[in-house]
């Protein structure tokens, strides 16, 4: 894959404050990306680390997918389970601290004060429908 220019962007008051200038991607790029709707039907902290979950998704596929996501330091496991939420289906697998992840869901905040807020979907939303 080409790297793609780095956009200017706007400068001075039109900026946003606290947000870093990221890449632009094209129309192609972002349509590459398989965004569904997921429910999360287990969690479990993770055996090595204390920041981490370990998360039973089902996306409607044969199999549930297993998740691991950041997010333990803001949301109790009982509290996720029942939820849907979007998720990045076509994201390489990667192992985390051993446990391998199979997608990764999408949230906001977390940082610098600012809560976490997960991306969630109405329950009647059916699991593994694609976003776009």
């Amino acid at each position: 894959m080409s790297e793609q220019p780095v956009s200017e962007g706007p400068k001075g008051d039109e900026e946003q404050k606290g947000q870093p200038e990221t890449a632009r991607v094209n129309i192609e790029q972002f349509a590459a990306l398989d965004l569904r709707v997921g429910e999360i039907k287990s969690v479990e902290p993770h055996p090595k680390a204390d920041r981490l979950f370990v998360m039973t998704v089902d996306l409607g596929e044969e199999s549930p997918r297993q998740l691991v996501a950041g997010i333990r330091a803001h949301r109790e496991a009982d509290e996720l389970v029942g939820k849907r939420i979007v998720v990045v289906a076509n994201l390489e697998p990667a192992k985390l601290r051993g446990v391998e992840s199979q997608g990764m869901l999408l949230a906001a905040g977390g940082r610098d004060g600012v809560d976490l807020a997960l991306l969630t979907v109405d329950q009647d939303v059916p699991v593994g429908t694609r976003i776009s």
